[in-house]
């Protein structure tokens, strides 16, 4: 009898070790996992305006052409897995922006209408990593037709399911920065 109530607290006390054991491991799961997160939420970097672009100066807009990107996500849950693609092309939805804020979008570039137009180039100026993710980073420039110097540049970062939202957001952030700056 003395044995048997021996061995049932022995592994009683190898439960309750291990039960311990796993509570603090879960501990430092979780400890980890919000660190991760909490340091991943920061806020996206404000957009950086350079210069300024005069609206009344300016009344055409040509765009250097840029090629579409396809991006994709995907998950699985149970055993079922599911897929999504976004594209994008950034010159498109440069052009939208501008159009709204009142730009003639010229298919190509007029000698007669130099005086008046703006070139417009996109580029992605980086990658920041950001919690679980990244963000995009992209450089929109704006060259005066007539001189070629640059009138103004803008910078902001995206951040989406996808690298084509990541762009997307990154170009009306800038786009919207710059033109707020203006009013």
């Amino acid at each position: 009898m003395v044995a048997r109530s021996r061995k049932s607290r022995n592994s009683l006390y190898q439960l309750t070790s291990k039960l311990t054991k796993m509570k603090t491991i879960r501990f430092y799961i979780f400890i980890a996992s919000f660190l991760l997160i909490f340091c991943g939420c920061r806020a996206l970097k404000t957009p950086i305006i350079v210069g300024n672009v005069p609206a009344q100066t300016y009344r055409y807009v040509y765009i250097s052409p840029t090629k579409e990107l396809t991006s994709g996500a995907g998950g699985a849950y149970n055993g079922y897995g599911s897929m999504s693609t976004k594209s994008v092309n950034p010159s498109d939805v440069i052009a939208g922006e501008l159009i709204k804020k009142g730009f003639i979008i010229l298919p190509e570039l007029n000698s007669e209408l130099n005086d008046k137009t703006l070139i417009v180039s996109y580029g992605e100026s980086g990658r920041h990593n950001r919690g679980l993710g990244y963000t995009i980073e992209v450089t929109i420039q704006f060259i005066s037709a007539k001189s070629h110097e640059v009138v103004c540049t803008c910078t902001a970062e995206g951040q989406g399911e996808t690298e084509a939202d990541d762009i997307r957001q990154a170009i009306r952030r800038a786009l919207s920065s710059l033109f707020e700056q203006k009013e």
